[in-house]
């Protein structure tokens, strides 16, 4: 029996309904949203007043469906970009990291990987600014100093890879970290007593171990760096991402059904890289022993 689980009638309907009601405070906005991205009016408001896909494939104006917008589409690709170069480069670096603090002593680690977990609890605008400060300071004085003009310290997607790498390779590092740890070491040395490389070990037994942690890595840093807003936000040049799209729209045109469309379609890619993680990370069901016969 769960040591945890209620023991009278009444305890338990009022944990079960409180399990209800959370969840259903956490899946009604969601399902709003995908329910208006098929209303056939202009306004995501109610009363209903039908089924339509305009919203997805219209073609015209003022019904212009996400596959038809270019800005909704500009800004995907920019999205796309930028979490696919961030989640590569981020899982490179946070697997660099594992090792090192995880097979590493050295003077002042402790401090090191502090110094590392501090951007996952500083907020996410703060951040951004943080970031964009320094990199205009920088440009400012190469610019003044040296007449050398860098780009790509100001306002950009460059900028913004750079800004979401700042805590995306932390996620990466612990994800990684957290797997290497369970890492047998006799493994790597049967390896080495076999006459295997430092190289070989790494390619045919350390690697493989951690693939299911660098999979899971690489997905959850580009899921959270394609949703990233508050970062995004001072980071962002012309070429903006997704979000930012949604949000000026937003801004400029109150709340539409297309938005919801793309909400939509954010929900269901979300999910199944989510759930593409967790399989991945799940460890192989052994089989049963076969018993001797008598």
């Amino acid at each position: 029996m769960n040591a945890a689980e209620p023991r009278s009638a009444l305890l338990r309907a009022c944990y079960g309904g409180y399990v209800v009601l959370f969840f259903v405070y956490l899946v009604a906005p969601l399902a709003a949203a995908c329910v208006f991205a098929f209303h056939d009016s202009e306004f995501a408001a109610l009363p209903w007043r039908g089924f339509t896909l305009d919203w997805f494939f219209g073609a015209a104006e003022p019904r212009l469906g996400m596959f038809h917008d270019r800005r909704l589409l500009v800004g995907l690709a920019n999205s796309l970009v930028v979490g696919l170069v961030v989640a590569t480069a981020a899982t490179a670096i946070g697997t660099t990291n594992a090792f090192l603090f995880e097979r590493k002593d050295f003077p002042g680690k402790r401090v090191l990987f502090v110094l590392m977990v501090i951007p996952l609890v500083i907020p996410g605008v703060i951040l951004g600014i943080s970031i964009l400060v320094f990199a205009s300071s920088i440009a400012n004085t190469l610019e003044e100093r040296l007449d050398l003009e860098l780009t790509f310290l100001r306002p950009g997607l460059v900028l913004v890879v750079l800004g979401q790498l700042s805590f995306l390779t932390t996620i990466t590092t612990l994800v990684i970290a957290a797997r290497l740890r369970k890492l047998d070491g006799a493994l790597e040395e049967a390896a080495l007593n076999l006459g295997a490389g430092r190289a070989r070990v790494l390619a045919t037994v350390t690697l493989p171990f951690l693939r299911p942690a660098l999979v899971a890595g690489f997905l959850v840093a580009f899921l959270v760096s394609f949703e990233n807003f508050n970062t995004t936000l001072m980071l962002v040049g012309s070429d903006a991402p997704l979000t930012i799209t949604m949000y000026d729209r937003m801004v400029k045109g109150g709340s539409t059904p297309v938005l919801n469309a793309v909400s939509l379609f954010l929900i269901l890619g979300s999910g199944l890289l989510a759930l593409i993680s967790i399989l991945i990370q799940r460890e192989p069901t052994r089989p049963a022993a076969a018993t001797p016969e008598a």
